[in-house]
């Protein structure tokens, strides 16, 4: 239930509504993971000598790791002195990683269950899918349709953070913030709506409802290619090429066809998308956010020889000294070698942990559920190069939170292997 009301805080309220008096960490979705990693805290200090340990797991160690570097290098930077403005986002910086951290240890201690599992993935699923819809309602309405957040009292909902266009066609946002937060979160949730469409076992409803999902799989892929832009595109495309083996094979020649045909309609009834499409990437070398994101790889090493091993500090590096575009340069300037190679061994042990329960377990559930959970990583992974995914809230949380599904995941896998071991055979559990 915790871990649900997180989700509908994240993907149901505007990344951009804040309880005005906290000024930045005033982010409903931030405030409950605090909550969380409070309530996992004293969870953790209740624990009786008989209770069952939780298992090790490599996720937990690597967070921990960046987390720790994240820490030495606040206080590094501290110590060096920072200008007033710099100080603010540094403290702020702390309080996300902490508010992180409490949905990752929740989703690893306190997922129990394959079905606890398959249920917070199904309504993940779910609140994707309604973003989906909402998306498509902004692109055929022109208008917002969340403003009436901003009139709750205490709260304040930024300006910026309204629909924009590109060529004269709408880019959505839906609850996110920005396009391309609301892309990585379609994109990187969509093999989990694809696993809810093929497998009757992690849907709710009977099998007669799965053409809702694959009517949420093809929203999906529509928007994408009607969002005017390159990140969209290629998070899509890396998603259909990575998820087809997961299909039947006599079905996979026309999952091929059923998408050329989407895409074909889509060109279709949005005249003038083909050729905007082809201009994002023919004219890829001239066009403006293209070069900035080349630009920023070749500053990267200047602002990096200052700090190499630990950064300047985890939200201390501001826009008014370089605008980056890419997580990762972000990453590598903020916390150094030592925070990147932390933060890369977080996606390592997420995959890790889904493989081997994969690997474990002969469940059919387990395994498409496993599958689709690595796909997420990835391509939440890949489309962190395209911006400063974790300085928005619904992106960072959703890649923390896949982050805490692998690992739980794999607590199902040891289990199943466990029961293997113990009666020789595979048992429905």
């Amino acid at each position: 239930m915790l871990l649900t009301v997180y989700l509908v805080l994240l993907l149901g309220v505007p990344s951009n509504l804040r309880v005005a008096a906290l000024g930045s960490i005033g982010r409903p979705s931030v405030l409950w993971g605090l909550v969380l990693i409070a309530f996992w805290i004293i969870s953790r200090l209740q624990v009786r000598a008989h209770d069952v340990r939780p298992m090790r797991q490599p996720i937990r160690f690597a967070f921990l790791a960046f987390l720790i570097i994240a820490l030495v290098s606040f206080a590094s930077a501290l110590l060096r002195g920072q200008p007033d403005d710099q100080v603010s986002p540094a403290i702020t910086g702390i309080v996300r990683l902490g508010s992180w951290a409490g949905v990752l240890f929740v989703a690893l201690d306190g997922i129990r269950t394959m079905n606890d599992l398959t249920r917070l993935a199904r309504r993940l699923a779910v609140g994707v899918s309604l973003l989906a819809v909402l998306g498509l309602l902004q692109v055929l309405t022109r208008q917002s349709l969340i403003e009436f957040f901003g009139s709750i009292p205490g709260m304040v909902l930024a300006e910026d953070g309204e629909l924009g266009a590109r060529a004269g066609l709408v880019r959505a946002t839906a609850t996110a913030y920005h396009p391309l937060e609301y892309a990585t979160t379609l994109m990187s949730a969509l093999p989990l709506v694809i696993a809810a469409a093929l497998s009757a076992g992690f849907r709710a409803r009977p099998s007669r409802w799965s053409w809702m999902w694959w009517g949420a799989v093809a929203l999906i892929a529509a928007l994408a290619l009607i969002g005017v832009s390159r990140s969209a595109i290629i998070g899509f495309l890396f998603v259909a090429v990575a998820m087809i083996p997961v299909f039947p094979r006599h079905t996979r020649a026309i999952v091929v066809v059923a998408g050329a045909g989407l895409g074909a309609a889509v060109a279709v009834l949005v005249p003038g998308l083909i050729g905007v499409t082809l201009a994002l990437f023919t004219g890829a070398a001239t066009d403006s956010s293209t070069q900035s994101r080349v630009g920023a790889l070749d500053r990267a090493p200047e602002f990096i020889r200052e700090s190499p091993l630990i950064g300047s500090g985890f939200g201390t590096f501001l826009p008014r000294y370089y605008i980056f575009d890419n997580e990762w340069a972000m990453i590598a300037v903020e916390l150094g070698l030592f925070g990147a190679v932390a933060f890369v061994a977080i996606i390592a042990a997420a995959v890790w942990s889904a493989a081997r329960a994969r690997y474990q377990s002969g469940q059919p559930d387990v395994r498409l559920l496993g599958y689709s959970l690595i796909v997420s990583m990835l391509v939440i992974s890949l489309m962190f190069a395209f911006f400063d995914a974790l300085a928005f809230s619904m992106t960072a949380g959703l890649f923390f939170f896949y982050a805490g599904l692998c690992g739980a995941l794999r607590n199902v896998g040891a289990a199943d292997a466990q029961l293997r071991g113990e009666h020789g055979e595979w048992r429905n559990h």
